[in-house]
């Protein structure tokens, strides 16, 4: 006779033969049978304080890994608790299951306590969702839900109600199916992606994270094109190390360096990118793009040429059919524009205690003591746009913040995510104090799950992006100030190491101490509230409203505000 196992232990026999390593959540009543299966296995249970760090975390770990991870949680609320992190996830193209526990089958729709209808709830953030409603069904659901998370790369969920969960089935054997074909476009496609390239003069490289797998072959097409690089921020640690022709980003992000060569180009590559913001493309050049997925082609801009293949392996076939450039002035004028502007960066990264810490100091003494092949996130925010415009990358640092969905609060569970996944490795989370905050509570999980994070607190008491964006539009800013409390006191009450600094001049020793410690640290530092995003070209309309906000602001009695904000920019 055929031995039989719980369907919880079904569960995690699927889980575990698809390669999860780590199951973060928080138990409850409805996950019991599936918590004690999971301590029996080989999968790490990852005790978080908040679903929704849960959540943040197994996304973190599948996307940098590209390994299905799991997260669970009970019913209810506690699954409820999930649903942000899962935007991000599923935003993120990131495998992750998720084990959304249930009431009871026999429970279900007669409003019992606690009822939530998942099926409508986790529709719009999945690739799969199913609920388990017959044993006999629940080791396909489950098969079915890893080979969607893992080939359609983004979540799915599982819905388990309790009394099901429990129940005894006979198992068949398990096979995970992740089958990773090679496309391209036609040959005749080809030629005419040739012909296309070949009739520019002024070519720019725009490669997204649909590269992120092609850095060679991006390099040798730039060289042989003598095109400048502008890269996205998800695209930024896998195109920017050792890269010559980089001219980093556009965008509000970007630099003038980026804006310019794609704005100024006659011929412009999409390469594994879908940017968003159509009024950065240029207007009358001819567009080239190529995407593993034929939907994007032309979805955010009008464009001369559609293809449909992965970047690698079509650039790989079209490189020996390029005709080389030997006109490079296009490119040297962009590389040393970008050379120019990082130059001037610097100037801010230098040690002042006359003024407030410029957030460039901060990010430069990160970028300079990190080690590596440190795994790098940041909050949405400005910690998010400082990291993303002066990290360096090297080849084996990796940058991740919340790009597709942009949230706040995602930084320092991510960086759990990470830190779970790759425990001898440094794993450091560029922290708003706003984000931080939000789920602070989970701080604990480093004590809980022995993390040794490294969170850097960027405290400048103010949803500081969203109040430049209200100066932006011209107005005073308006319930952005944050009257935070100690967070250096909070976090050793969690069992961190931590400082805080104010001063400049003791800003790099006290990145290096905290960098060095073995155990969670905290760096809390004061930095100035004052600092201005400045966009890669400034308009009529962001001078306009800048004036607008400065005139009102005078009117307002806030007349200092506005001569701290030109003295620290300026």
């Amino acid at each position: 006779m055929s031995k039989t196992k719980t369907v919880s232990e079904v569960l995690i026999d699927v889980l575990t033969t698809a390669g999860v390593s780590n199951c973060y959540g928080i138990i409850g009543d409805t996950l019991n049978f599936v918590g004690k299966a999971i301590e029996k296995s080989s999968i790490n249970w990852v005790h978080t304080r908040h679903e929704e760090a849960a959540a943040f975390a197994a996304g973190a770990e599948a996307m940098i890994t590209n390994k299905l991870t799991a997260c669970a949680g009970s019913c209810g609320p506690g699954s409820l608790h999930l649903i942000n992190g899962l935007y991000e996830s599923n935003r993120n193209n990131a495998p992750v299951i998720v084990i959304a526990s249930q009431l009871a089958a026999t429970s279900m729709g007669t409003g019992f306590p606690q009822e939530v209808d998942f099926l409508k709830v986790y529709q719009d953030t999945s690739v799969f969702c199913q609920m388990v409603t017959q044993p006999q069904e629940a080791q396909r659901i489950f098969t079915q839900a890893a080979q969607a998370a893992i080939n359609k790369r983004g979540v799915a969920v599982v819905i388990l109600p309790s009394d099901i969960s429990k129940m005894e089935v006979v198992e068949q054997p398990i096979k995970i199916w992740h089958p990773q074909p090679v496309t391209r476009p036609n040959d005749s496609e080809i030629e005419e992606l040739v012909t296309a390239i070949n009739q520019g003069n002024r070519i720019t490289i725009y490669a997204g994270y649909g590269s992120k797998d092609a850095h060679n072959e991006v390099i040798a097409l730039a060289e042989k094109l003598k095109a400048p690089v502008v890269h996205t921020s998800r695209a930024k640690d896998s195109i920017a190390w050792e890269n010559p022709y980089q001219v980093g980003m556009t965008g509000m992000f970007g630099t003038k360096a980026g804006y310019e060569a794609v704005k100024n180009c006659d011929t412009l590559l999409l390469l594994g990118c879908s940017f968003a913001w159509t009024e950065f493309y240029p207007e009358n050049a001819n567009i080239i793009q190529i995407d593993h997925d034929a939907t994007q082609l032309g979805l955010r801009h009008p464009i001369n040429l559609g293809l449909v293949g992965d970047i690698k392996t079509t650039l790989q076939t079209v490189l020996p059919k390029i005709q080389p450039c030997s006109d490079s002035s296009f490119l040297e004028h962009h590389t040393a524009l970008f050379t120019k502007i990082m130059d001037k960066y610097e100037a801010h990264a230098t040690p002042d205690d006359k003024h407030p810490i410029h957030p460039q100091q901060l990010i430069e003494l990160i970028d300079k003591h990190a080690d590596d092949n440190a795994l790098i996130t940041a909050d949405v925010g400005t910690p998010m746009l400082w990291g993303s415009r002066y990290l360096t990358m090297n080849g084996k640092r990796r940058f991740l913040t919340s790009l597709k969905h942009g949230t706040m609060a995602n930084g320092m569970p991510q960086a759990y995510g990470l830190q779970k996944a790759f425990p001898a490795r440094q794993v450091i989370s560029l922290s708003g104090d706003g984000g931080l905050a939000m789920l602070m509570g989970d701080l604990l999980t480093a004590k809980q799950e022995n993390l040794p994070i490294k969170i850097v607190v960027f405290n400048n008491s103010s949803l500081n992006f969203v109040e430049q964006e209200q100066k932006g539009e011209g107005l005073v800013e308006v319930f952005v100030d944050l009257k935070n409390g100690d967070f250096k006191t909070i976090a050793e009450g969690c069992g961190f190491s931590a400082q805080s600094v104010s001063k400049s001049s003791e800003l790099e020793a006290a990145v290096q101490t905290f960098l060095a410690h073995k155990g969670p640290a905290l760096l809390d530092v004061v930095i100035s509230d004052k600092e201005l995003i400045m966009p890669p070209a400034i308009s009529y309309e962001n001078v306009k409203n800048m004036v607008w906000y400065g005139s009102k602001a005078i009117f307002e009695g806030k007349g200092k505000d506005v001569i701290d904000m030109i003295k620290n920019n300026i």
